[in-house]
């Protein structure tokens, strides 16, 4: 068996991929690599984040059943910065507004998180300790 290490791509279903697109564009600065009606692909470093349409969820996921939008957050995705406090500072002025942080965590490092159009999360971290 080949070596699970590096993860290739993470699909995000989202409702509204016009709308996901433009949001992960702004807050990341990132352009898509591929789009269509459907989804958009973003590249962050070796790892593609493919925003794709709730309504194809079932057919790439079947038999498993897509979860509900308002189940709550069930995953966080992490990018490591250099300076926890810039980054936000960043962000708040593309219009993000954060779930939590900056705070300092018990583990070691300085952390702040928020949330996409669609609820899902993501954290920016920098170590500390």
């Amino acid at each position: 068996m080949q070596e699970l290490e590096n993860i290739g791509a993470i699909t995000l279903f989202v409702a509204d991929v016009e709308r996901a697109r433009q949001w992960y564009q702004r807050v990341f600065e990132r352009s898509p690599v591929h789009e269509d009606d459907q989804s958009a692909v973003l590249r962050f470093g070796a790892t593609l984040i493919n925003l794709l349409a709730i309504s194809e969820a079932p057919e790439l996921i079947a038999p498993a059943a897509v979860a509900r939008a308002d189940a709550g957050a069930s995953a966080q995705f992490t990018i490591w910065v250099g300076d926890v406090d810039a980054t936000v500072a960043a962000l708040e002025e593309r219009g993000v507004e954060l779930v939590n942080g900056p705070v300092d965590r018990a583990w070691g490092q300085r952390t702040a998180c928020f949330a996409d159009p669609d609820g899902h999360l993501w954290e920016v971290a920098q170590s500390i300790g």
